[in-house]
């Protein structure tokens, strides 16, 4: 029925673009921030409600896969955040660079890497995005860097990534992620001080989602001011939650940094709707209803969804139908992942080098070699 109904309705009678009002970002050291409105074309807007639905359920579906015992080891997911990734992704070029803490399944997807090569991945199958030797923590593709598993460590990455980006005088900046549970580490401030010397292109971006593990930002830090971390950076605290005022935040920090001012620090407001790992049921340190108040009141998909429906952009028939398309989607990804096989046991040394001749690598068992190939 949904589909006569769609298929009734001509895509004329939809407005091409609207224009919203957005929440303005707390700044520091800045004299003007991003704008307080943003304009949304009905293209962008069907392309970013059908990215974070995707990272939804294919969050999901990690969730079920686990429970499952098909999913082992770590697995740190995304839902109630897909607004953070997707809104920094529509703000900069796929020449840029990514480079992200252990939560890494939505930048993977959001940085063009296929479903059921992020699921393969996380079932340690062959056709992984990573050859089934990642997993959760340690996906990886063009100008993406991880999924990185030792906390705060992709930070320096990140500056080295941006300084590189200078050298080769690419005008590329390098957003580098981290969480509120990060925040606190010496190295953080470290790489502050070298990117604002150096005047490097890099955008630090802490994901702050209140916990840090189990801990809450105000148990853990004597600031929770985190967009005023970087002290002599300047820095915007952004409604993680609002897909356009990620993006719009974004594109100013990215403007920024291409201009040769050095690095910018923004703190993006977020909230994950499952535990910090798969080991943690998240309710031991906050409630319910909590997550449930967040769930309804600042849902980032929902938000999106009425945007478009209330502008005349989209109908609530056509965003079924996309929910139906990335159920299916995920479904097949899905049935790939727990299908494909495993890789043999004979390219444990495989990708250890890039572009090296082979050489002999040991194996768990000291007496067997393997051949490592580039």
């Amino acid at each position: 029925a949904s589909r006569v109904l769609v298929a009734s309705r001509n895509y004329a009678d939809f407005a091409s673009e609207a224009t919203f009002e957005i929440k303005q970002c707390d700044l520091h050291r800045l004299e003007e921030g991003p704008g307080t409105t943003a304009v949304m074309t009905r293209e962008e807007g069907l392309h970013y409600y059908k990215t974070m639905q995707m990272i939804r359920r294919m969050e999901l579906k990690s969730d079920q896969l686990y429970k499952q015992k098909i999913i082992r080891g770590f697995c740190h997911l995304y839902d109630g955040q897909e607004a953070c990734c997707v809104g920094l992704e529509a703000a900069i070029k796929p020449t840029d660079h990514v480079i992200t803490a252990y939560r890494a399944h939505g930048f993977t997807y959001a940085r063009g890497v296929p479903v059921k090569e992020i699921l393969a991945e996380l079932t340690g199958r062959k056709g992984g995005c990573v050859k089934g030797k990642g997993g959760s923590m340690h996906m990886y593709t063009k100008n993406f860097y991880g999924g990185n598993g030792i906390v705060g460590a992709q930070v320096p990455l990140g500056a080295g990534i941006a300084l590189a980006c200078k050298y080769f005088g690419k005008n590329e900046v390098c957003l580098t992620l981290y969480g509120d549970g990060a925040a606190n580490q010496g190295q953080i401030f470290e790489t502050y001080n070298m990117a604002a010397l150096w005047k490097l292109p890099c955008i630090f971006i802490c994901e702050n989602n209140r916990y840090g593990m189990g801990t809450s930002v105000e148990r853990a830090a004597a600031s929770t001011d985190y967009y005023k971390r970087g002290d002599f950076i300047p820095g915007l605290r952004v409604d993680g939650m609002d897909i356009l005022c990620v993006r719009e935040a974004a594109k100013f920090a990215a403007e920024y940094c291409r201009s040769g001012k050095g690095p910018i620090l923004m703190e993006l407001q977020t909230y994950r709707y499952h535990g910090h790992s798969m080991s943690d049921p998240g309710i031991s340190y906050r409630t319910r209803e909590e997550i449930q108040e967040v769930r309804s009141k600042s849902d980032p998909i929902t938000l999106l969804k009425d945007r478009m429906v209330n502008n005349n952009l989209a109908s609530v028939e056509e965003l079924k139908e996309i929910d139906v398309a990335v159920r299916k989607e995920i479904e097949e990804a899905a049935q790939f992942a727990t299908t494909d096989p495993e890789p043999p046991l004979e390219e444990l040394g495989h990708h250890i080098y890039y572009n090296e001749p082979p050489f002999e690598v040991r194996g768990p068992n000291q007496w067997i070699r393997y051949k490592s190939v580039s």
